[in-house]
């Protein structure tokens, strides 16, 4: 199934399950369409449809309809041969997977950014809030301190000024 000529253990794991099916039924020749679509998919070699290993692009590749597809005695190895977990999906598929997983962390990081903003913010706003009340507070015993210091310039001479710090 290779181009090199050199077959992985997937390539031969298809192979087989060919062959043995080779074996058991008579093949015709929509069946050996289907069969090549099969392999030029699992290869990363697809000739019209999009590279993803599913029913529709299997059909496609081997020019059958679904229907026929469907009536071959291939669909029931194509079946058991994606269902496996020893065969390989082709690179296509693999990143494929590998996009659709990356989207997802990146998703769950963006969430989890947003949601440490939004704290931050309100840390920020709850700050702020303290601020504006000591800044108040502040200028309230400002204003006490100048009042104390009037009365006391107007005080009669029994008071004495403490030195400054």
């Amino acid at each position: 199934m290779t181009a090199t000529g050199t077959a992985t253990d997937s390539d031969r794991t298809v192979q087989a399950a060919f062959a043995r099916l080779a074996r058991e039924c008579s093949l015709t020749d929509l069946d050996r369409q289907i069969m090549d679509g099969f392999e030029r998919l699992m290869l990363g070699r697809p000739e019209i449809s999009d590279g993803s290993v599913t029913v529709t692009n299997i059909c496609v590749e081997a020019g059958v309809s679904r229907a026929s597809y469907y009536r071959s005695p291939v669909a029931a190895v194509v079946k058991e041969l994606l269902a496996a977990p020893m065969v390989a999906r082709p690179e296509v598929e693999e990143l494929r997977a590998e996009n659709f997983r990356l989207k997802k962390a990146d998703r769950e990081l963006r969430s989890e950014k947003a949601a440490d903003i939004r704290e931050l913010t309100d840390t920020v706003n709850t700050y702020a809030n303290h601020i504006q009340v000591l800044t108040l507070r502040n200028v309230e015993l400002e204003e006490e301190n100048r009042l104390l210091r009037q009365r006391l310039e107007g005080a009669a001479d029994n008071v004495t000024q403490l030195s400054d710090r």
